[in-house]
């Protein structure tokens, strides 16, 4: 029952982040990314601020850091990948957007292997390889000036920006990694969100907008949302481990696939399905490796603890 909550907690999480970026590309013709970002971050904030409330834990508690600059560059990274994201959201369909997002575990197991030093066996190589793959079948008609039509400059654009955004997530992941052995979920999640509303008010002079009020009404909730959806994605890792839990970010697709027919008429291609479906089964491969592993080093753990 335990397990189950954490599963519909990740639902939860999954579909609530869709719906974010939905609504970014919904305002995206008429706000600059770089102001969707600090909406975004900003407005996360209170709800980030009335979780630890609800749960009777102090700011000081709950939000306390020893690795201040570590914060910072994971900072830096993620507040790119969300500009880069919201950038893409504007130019490409959300469910292809979502399907080239896939890529960003793949990138996070070749950059774990080059900053932690992670070891990178067989199961995982050619998962990567074959994820790949999948990564190029999704891209090629966004990048391909033969195919039928061919792709349009901001199609292009796109494609390789949304592409950049999954190297930063995954870079954002290896920062992530390192923080959660000295820091608090909380702390991570909340001074995430304080660094990316200061960085993303480097880009005021850039060109943001007075937002009509339906529009400033969006960028709110999109916020919001977001705080929402990081709430139900760390409670689901309290009540169901990662290897439970993980694969259900895939659900993030039928999410995407859905919004982008009903809201923005959008049509997938069945080689965007197909890449798509290469990328997932690549990806469950490497959570299941990852679990494999995980129960590998607990054991070890255990045969080297003194017993008596």
């Amino acid at each position: 029952m335990t397990f189950l909550r954490g599963i519909l907690l990740k639902l939860a999480s999954v579909a609530v982040f869709v719906v974010m970026a939905a609504i970014v590309k919904a305002v995206a013709d008429d706000v600059p990314p770089g102001q969707t970002v600090f909406f975004r971050s900003l407005f996360a904030i209170p709800i980030i601020l009335g979780w630890l409330a609800l749960r009777h834990e102090g700011l000081r508690e709950g939000l306390a850091t020893a690795n201040p600059m570590g914060h910072l560059w994971r900072g830096l990274v993620g507040t790119t990948a969300m500009a880069l994201t919201f950038t893409g959201l504007g130019l490409l369909p959300l469910p292809e957007v979502t399907a080239i997002g896939y890529a960003a575990p793949l990138f996070a197991v070749i950059l774990a292997a080059m900053f932690l030093g992670e070891e990178v066996r067989a199961v995982r190589l050619a998962s990567v390889a074959m994820g790949l793959i999948g990564v190029a079948i999704i891209l090629s008609p966004r990048l391909s000036a033969f195919d039928a039509g061919g792709p349009t400059d901001r199609e292009t654009l796109g494609a390789v920006i949304v592409l950049a955004s999954a190297v930063f997530v995954a870079l954002a992941h290896v920062f992530i990694r390192k923080l959660v052995q000295v820091e608090r979920t909380t702390a991570i999640t909340f001074w995430f969100s304080v660094t990316a509303s200061v960085l993303s008010l480097a880009t005021l002079p850039f060109g943001w907008v007075l937002p009509d009020l339906a529009t400033l009404g969006l960028l709110i909730l999109a916020g919001l949302l977001g705080g929402v959806g990081q709430i139900f994605l760390t409670s689901a890792y309290r009540y169901a481990p990662t290897g439970v839990i993980a694969p259900f970010d895939y659900a993030s697709m039928l999410f995407a696939l859905l919004l982008g027919y009903v809201v923005f008429d959008e049509v997938p291609t069945a080689r965007m399905l197909v890449g798509a479906g290469i990328v997932v089964v690549a990806g469950l491969l490497i959570i299941w490796r990852e679990q494999r592993l995980g129960l590998e080093r607990a054991k070890q753990r255990r045969a080297q603890t003194p017993q008596g």
